[in-house]
């Protein structure tokens, strides 16, 4: 099916140029406008096409203003519009804008892995971006069509002249929402290399080992394309599925289809839209740069502020969470949309849940882990991302590993590292939920999964989207995914063999399988979900059982294991999005391959000038406001002490238990399940809704990745708003605003914070730091808690 199509019934065009004035309700989308075209634009034979080919009802999407959305087939009918204009995806300029955006995507990823707090940064903002660059194009380059009618107004017939032709090619009408999408979706595969840079970033940062650009580029290419050949081999089960919604991707399509079918003078949702993005622009100059005070709001912390010794440390310890692993940050507020982001706001409430009892069950953890001297946590720091010595100091892990090995002097000469109570805790939580999430896929959605596999054998499909998708255009064959596997094996096959990454080949086979293994698994929770579980735990176990005492090599192993299950899950990610933005399936093919590909040159790029411009503050402190080597701390403690294992977690050591958590989560779901069987609900409340892998993951989320918890009550409370309130009691403001407003902001904050990066925060040159007063604390801390030690 064509461009030039004419739906039967419909408005359609006629010989000349015609305009239709969508009505309020059209721009609401609940009813289709056609898209009125030029004489001459469109080539090709007019067929007729029934109102049936847009949806089961006839229309874009239902039309209930007030139905609640719940399930992945609710917004698929309600929220997600059928609409497919069926405009040109892959032109020059498309292709030319995300190779600039791409890059752009790129550089802001690798800069907030190295942020005082690890964030999902959404995808409006380079839609924005793309929005008013391709305008801008479209407008004021000459356009092949305005030529090309002037021509055949003339009398001209035919084949158009070469010179309109070629203008045609750079610019051939108005910017479109294919064209649109295809630049974000491309700039979003650019960005999935940011986290596998981290194992090159930590080679060079805590064991000094040199960094080959061969070996970062290969590696990269290899640990990307692969987990993209496995999302296209999961597309059954991971993006073809009704239930896949992927939650947090639905504010970059609301944001999309809005810029594209809704008018400013005409549509009150988008003129909401720019009235967010701007007061948000104006703003965010304050708790990001001037004001950092508002990203901290504490009256606990206010009112301890001169409290000192056992007290000042003990009030730091419940309510400081300005600073990375500063306290548990109880009561306070953030006012800094940077780090709320429209992923909280997108996230179902069943997810909200799981995670806000999870986090209350990781405060009470915590303190009693510390306060009541487990692992003796007394003699360590409350909270630490880092390997520490029997004194507590910074352990010297390239003095202990030389080229990545253990020098078993060394070892004996500065003794076995510590980790504290609170990250032991949050490594056995974290292998809880990854044999938790295991056992729920198997044991509460086997059967599903089995169904899509055999649905989309027989070509039928739950998801009217993906109906639509089967029948207008040609799907990626299986065999081209297999390919992307082969060519991406044999990359990695390359660096293991010809670098010296501690990694035998025997070990990438085994990463590669243990990745392949349970990617589906993970694709398929974050699906359904929003937010997946992290299983780098795994991997690091794994590779500290079979590459004992080889840290680099376990973070190799890891590379290609836990960062190719989250490469595939982004990828399954944009793959839905095209087939809600209905983007034809191999040009997605293409484009995220380019993506992907271009991506990995990007990152290692900025990876270097950041690592080179602040080393000793990302390897040896808990950061500033502007940077911080938490998250790389984090990555390097847990390859470390998994190649200690045998010294940390034998049987009897101190922290024995942590490896158990695979086992104890498994058999934590197991148990579930049975009572699920016996006893599927209490009252109205559905036992099944429970969902131990979330649950057991934010239980112990807070040491591990969210050190810096000013930020928790203020995510939890905006995503609370938005899928109780909003979601049960305002549906109508709900589906029209909520994805508009809460994208705006994402793409206003973000707007602001690249500007700052590299104009004072350093990313481009040298820091400046905005002069110190109330609100910018910087001879302590930004939420005014005792200091350590004082």
């Amino acid at each position: 099916m064509n461009a030039d199509q004419i739906m039967l019934g419909g408005v359609n065009p006629i010989e000349g140029k015609v305009s239709t004035l969508p009505s309020h309700d059209a721009i609401n989308e609940k009813i289709r406008t056609s898209i009125a075209v030029e004489k001459g634009e469109i080539d090709g034979d007019i067929k007729p096409v029934s109102p049936e080919d847009l949806s089961d009802t006839g229309k874009e999407s239902d039309t209930d203003d007030d139905a609640i959305i719940i399930t992945g087939e609710d917004a698929a009918r309600y929220l997600l519009p059928m609409r497919d204009d069926f405009e040109p995806a892959l032109t020059f300029r498309s292709m030319f804008l995300a190779t600039i955006l791409s890059a752009f995507q790129a550089v802001m990823y690798q800069i907030y892995s190295w942020k005082p707090t690890m964030i999902t940064i959404q995808g409006t903002f380079i839609v924005l971006i793309a929005y008013f660059v391709g305008r801008a194009w479209a407008k004021f380059l000459p356009r092949g069509d305005k030529f090309e009618n002037r021509w055949r107004a003339k009398g001209g017939v035919g084949k158009v002249p070469t010179w309109i032709a070629v203008m045609s090619f750079f610019n051939h009408g108005e910017w479109n929402l294919k064209e649109h999408a295809i630049c974000a979706i491309t700039a979003t595969s650019a960005s999935g290399a940011a986290p596998s840079i981290q194992v090159f970033a930590a080679q060079d940062l805590f064991y000094g080992m040199k960094l080959d650009a061969t070996t970062v580029i290969l590696s990269t290419l290899s640990i990307g394309l692969f987990g993209y050949g496995l999302a296209g081999v999961m597309r059954p089960i991971c993006v073809w599925h009704v239930d896949a919604v992927y939650w947090s991707t639905l504010p970059t399509v609301k944001t999309l289809q809005g810029l594209h079918w809704q008018e400013i003078k005409s549509s009150k949702p988008i003129r909401y839209f720019w009235y967010a993005f701007g007061t948000m622009f104006a703003y965010e100059f304050f708790p990001a740069y001037i004001f950092p005070w508002l990203n901290s709001v504490s009256i606990p912390c206010l009112a301890a502020m001169k409290a000192t010794g056992s007290t000042g440390d003990t009030l730091r310890n419940l309510f400081g969470g300005a600073s990375n692993n500063e306290g548990l940050g109880l009561f306070s507020l953030s006012f800094d949309w940077q780090y709320i982001t429209s992923f909280n706001t997108a996230l179902p409430l069943k997810l909200q849940a799981n995670a806000a009892i999870g986090y209350g069950v990781c405060f009470i953890a915590m303190l009693s882990i510390y306060y009541g001297n487990a692992f003796g946590s007394k003699s360590l720091p409350f909270m630490s991302t880092r390997l520490l010595t029997q004194e507590g100091k910074t352990y010297p892990t390239a003095k202990v590993f030389v080229d990545g090995v253990l020098d078993k002097e060394a070892l004996a000469s500065y003794g076995i590292p510590r980790l504290t109570g609170t990250f032991a805790y949050a490594m056995f939580m974290a292998n809880a939920a990854i044999g938790a999430l295991i056992a729920h896929v198997a044991l509460f959605w086997g059967g599903d999964i089995k169904n899509a596999i055999m649905s989309a054998r027989t070509g039928t499909y739950g998801d009217r989207h993906h109906q639509h998708m089967a029948k207008h255009y040609k799907e990626t064959p299986w065999y081209w995914y297999v390919a992307v596997l082969v060519f991406s094996f044999v990359l990695g096959l390359v660096v293991v063999i010809k670098e010296n990454i501690t990694l035998p080949v025997w070990a990438y086979i085994v990463s590669l399988l243990v990745g392949s293994f349970i990617a589906p698994f993970s694709c398929l929770i974050y699906s359904r979900y929003g937010n997946g579980i992290a299983t780098n735990n795994l991997s690091k176990l794994i590779a500290g059982l079979m590459l004992p005492e080889r840290p680099v090599g376990n973070m190799y192993f890891a590379a290609w294991s836990h960062n190719v299950i989250g490469n595939a899950v982004q990828l399954c990610n944009d793959l839905k999005q095209g087939e809600y933005l209905k983007i034809p399936p191999r040009i997605m093919f293409l484009t995220q391959i380019y993506g992907t590909v271009l991506g990995g040159f990007i990152n290692y790029a900025v990876m270097i000038s950041i690592v080179a411009g602040n080393r000793d503050l990302l390897r040896d402190t808990d950061g500033d406001s502007s940077w911080s080597g938490a998250t790389i701390q984090s990555y390097n403690t847990n390859a470390t002490s998994w190649a200690l294992a045998k010294y940390l977690y034998k049987t009897g050591a101190t922290y024995s238990i942590v490896p158990y958590g695979l086992l104890i989560g498994a058999a934590i779901v197991a148990v579930h399940r049975v009572v699920v069987h016996f006893k599927p609900k209490i009252g109205r409340f559905s036992i099944g809704e429970i969902n131990f892998p979330q649950f057991i993951q934010y239980a112990g989320y807070i040491p591990y990745n969210a050190s810096q918890t000013c930020v928790i009550f203020s995510q939890l409370i905006a995503g609370f708003f938005v899928q109780f309130y909003l979601r049960n009691y305002r549906p109508r403001i709900f589906k029209d605003y909520s994805y508009l407003v809460t994208g705006a902001w994402d793409g206003a904050s973000l707007t602001v914070l690249f500007i700052l990066s590299f104009a004072v925060f350093g990313a481009g040159g040298p820091a400046v730091s905005f002069p110190s007063w109330w609100g910018n604390h910087v001879a302590g801390n930004y939420d005014f808690c005792p200091v350590k030690g004082g």
